[in-house]
């Protein structure tokens, strides 16, 4: 069985995670410190004090996260807390940084191991540490036996995001079962004001935005499905006192990045101090530790704001789209795109696929994707998967007439693939069986008509990166829409030892990302979207490979206002594909104009989905009007900051989204009514984040301000006097630009 192994180098370890070493490289100076008289680690950037201390029985304990302190503020020596009771040892009650379970601990361990002797005691000790500009590594030993976790700490300085991942190396000289690691522990100060945020869903209804008070035990968000999943994500928001305001509060936030099984847990202890864990699902977890070998966690980034969530949420935008995306920093403006999805289903051949790259073009889409049914003997869901090779029925020349169209047109040319997956209808299968997830002599459970690859195989590796390789060596494709149709059941893997097949959790994922990672290193102009059934793998390891990711299956432009303002809590617009589909929609059977599901989706990066071939004329015209008016504004759009000025939460009638630009030489205004009533006017807007003492101009993409309303005013003006939108009736929306005074509004 083969595993990926890295250095101990943070960049090898880094770019194990998918996640460029280069772009993890401070914009500045990172200031981190060490104190010999303290014993105090302390990390500086972004306006933001991270600190913790080595205490007096040599284990790490934290000592603040939070607003950035004076250089000359000192910390005290760490003390471990006195025994609360003899049902509460000091390994309960202290906080630490990286706590084995072992030494009378009780609340969440971020590492669990069992010896070979049947010991399961694991106390970690410091050992060394050394720094290196913006990073910190720092070794743990088990007080008895030679288990060692490198602890790796990154900081970015523009923002103050500190990145936090774990080593757990076998020195000893018989393997080490590995039943629970996480990449990391943040610790906030005792307290019973606090209020957690996170994300929940489903297929066609994700990224829910869920708040509640953080009581005494845990809450646990996770992920047992092999994937990310749709019922939660990898991310969380803790916000302390009052919340009234999106950009005002004290607000610590964090995201994990990986895109396998996860699990995150929050707890509030004993002494009120909130503790929150996280990394690989212990759920079903078992990884056999060689002796010389080592287990890499992912990568849990941390980071606060006192601006509020708001702040919290644009602070980790600015990372993602500066640190994360493959591109960064040098960001380009997501192409606008067409997908044949909803216009031909599986009934994809050259003449209609051509016919309609021709009305796409007509409105100004700058890149045409071709979705499933293109390849084997694909004709519905039941068949084809795993069979890569071009349907010579649809496309008797193979695809390079299509593609030679679609350029002549204009546009670059996009392909749908599932390289994960395969139909037991397949040559594949029937070929390999293998090759699938499976436990022996047990059921093999199929959704969607199809099993899960395990990618953890060096052979399914090997093969899944080869088709891949083989369709961009042939044909000039810019952009895999790369979709994952399930979730895992019966996760066994028979060609190994009985005690190594749990290690499919891990490397299945690594392969994943190693394929990705290859793929962009031999193909560095192809473009990947990350698509699961909608958002079920959305996460900063994914996004570390791939350029986009589709929020949901879900394109009813009311219910997408949801979606698409819980997801950029965690997620940048930059990323968040947003389609234009068919009206009535699919989903509620819920009449919308053209109009008001273009302004719906250009919140994002947009693309069109419908059936051009059913459009009138006058539809036609409207798109082509709103395409060319978002061409002039996407940059700020997906690259700007975002506020979110009324959310569409709890039944609200209204929503309310501002985009400004990073130089403040653009604003961009969304207004979204669902109905209105008794005759009472659209509720005035106050803008945020414009320069006050810039004057801006107004110009309408779509609606109409308020009779009266000034055609140009000061920053200072649009946030502290407001801007009165006409809207009313049912399912409206209205969208303004506000350009500086002598900024080219040109598109």
């Amino acid at each position: 069985m083969k595993r990926l192994q890295s250095s101990l180098m943070w960049t090898p370890l880094i770019a194990s995670l998918a996640i460029s070493p280069v772009a993890m490289s401070a914009q500045g100076p990172s200031d981190i410190h060490y104190d010999d008289a303290s014993k105090v680690f302390r990390i500086d950037a972004g306006g933001v004090t991270y600190a913790f201390g080595i205490n007096n029985v040599n284990e790490l304990q934290p000592v603040y996260w939070g607003r950035q302190l004076s250089s000359g503020d000192a910390f005290p020596a760490t003390m471990t807390e006195p025994p609360a009771a003899s049902f509460d040892s000091p390994a309960t009650t202290t906080l630490n940084e990286y706590a084995g379970w072992g030494g009378g601990l009780y609340v969440e361990p971020a590492l669990k191991v069992t010896f070979p002797d049947g010991n399961r005691d694991l106390v970690l000790h410091y050992v060394s540490h050394t720094i290196k500009g913006n990073e910190l590594t720092i070794m743990l030993e088990d007080i008895d036996r030679e288990l060692f976790v490198e602890l790796h700490y990154i900081v970015d300085d523009a923002t103050g995001i500190v990145g936090r991942s774990a080593v757990i190396m076998n020195k000893t000289q018989t393997p080490v079962m590995i039943e629970g690691a996480a990449a990391a522990t943040w610790s906030l100060p005792r307290g019973t004001d606090y209020s957690l945020r996170y994300l929940t869903g489903r297929w066609a209804a994700e990224d829910n935005l869920q708040k509640q008070p953080i009581h005494p035990g845990e809450t646990v968000l996770e992920s047992k499905r092999g994937s990310t999943g749709h019922q939660n994500n990898p991310w969380f928001a803790i916000e302390r006192g009052d919340d009234s305001d999106e950009d005002t509060g004290n607000v610590w936030f964090g995201a994990l990045a990986w895109s396998g099984s996860w699990r995150i847990t929050v707890e509030q202890d004993q002494l009120q101090q909130i503790r929150v864990t996280g990394g690989f699902n212990p759920f079903d977890f078992g990884y056999k530790l060689l002796p010389g070998k080592q287990l890499e966690t992912p990568v849990f980034y941390g980071g606060y704001s006192h601006h509020g969530i708001g702040g919290a949420s644009r602070l980790l935008h600015r990372f993602e789209l500066t640190k994360i995306v493959p591109e960064a920093p040098s960001l380009r403006p997501r192409p606008v795109i067409y997908n044949s999805w909803e216009a031909t289903g599986f009934n994809v051949d050259e003449p209609g696929q051509e016919a309609l790259a021709e009305k796409a073009a007509s409105i100004g889409v700058e890149r045409f994707i071709m979705d499933d049914g293109w390849f084997g003997q694909r004709k519905d869901d039941h068949a084809g998967l795993g069979d890569w090779y071009v349907n010579q029925q649809k496309f008797p020349h193979g695809l390079k007439p299509l593609i030679d169209k679609v350029h002549s047109l204009g546009m670059d040319f996009g392909l749908w693939v599932e390289p994960e997956m395969v139909n037991p209808d397949s040559n594949l299968y029937r070929k390999h069986p293998d090759w699938v997830l499976n436990f022996t002599g047990r059921p093999r459970t199929e959704q969607r008509n199809q099993l899960v690859l395990n990618l953890a195989r060096q052979d399914v590796r090997d093969y899944v990166y080869g088709f891949l390789d083989n369709l961009l060596s042939h044909n000039q494709i810019a952009f895999l829409k790369w979709d994952y149709n399930r979730n895992w059941s019966e996760p066994g893997w028979p060609a190994v030892a009985l005690d190594e097949q749990k290690a499919v959790y891990v490397d299945y994922v690594r392969n994943l990302y190693g394929i990705l990672r290859e793929l962009r290193a031999k193909y560095p102009n192809v473009e990947i979207e990350s698509c699961s059934g909608g958002g079920g793998r959305v996460d900063l390891g994914i996004l570390g490979l791939t350029d986009e990711v589709w929020p949901s299956d879900n394109t009813d432009p009311f219910d997408r206002l949801r979606i698409q303002d819980g997801f950029t809590y965690a997620y940048t617009p930059g990323v968040m594909m947003a389609w234009v589909t068919d009206s009535p929609s699919w989903a509620n059977n819920r009449t919308t104009s053209v109009t008001y599901r273009f302004l719906s989706s250009m919140q994002g990066s947009l693309g069109v989905g419908a059936n051009l071939n059913h459009w009138a004329p006058e539809e036609f015209a409207t798109a082509k009007e709103l395409i060319a008016a978002y061409k002039g504004i996407r940059e700020t759009v997906q690259h700007g900051s975002l506020y979110r000025l009324v959310s569409p939460e709890n039944g609200s009638e209204e929503s309310v989204t501002e985009s400004v630009s990073l130089d403040k030489k653009q604003g961009v205004l969304f207004a979204f009514l669902h109905s209105s009533h008794m005759g009472y006017p659209f509720p005035r807007v106050y803008l945020r984040g414009l320069d006050p003492k810039i004057d801006y101009r107004v110009t309408a993409i779509s609606g109409a301000l308020a009779k009266g309303s000034p055609s140009g005013a000061s920053g200072s003006y649009w946030m502290s006097h407001g801007v009165d939108v006409d809207l009313r009736g049912d399912f409206q929306a209205a969208a303004f630009r506000f350009d500086a005074a002598g900024s080219n509004p040109g598109h």
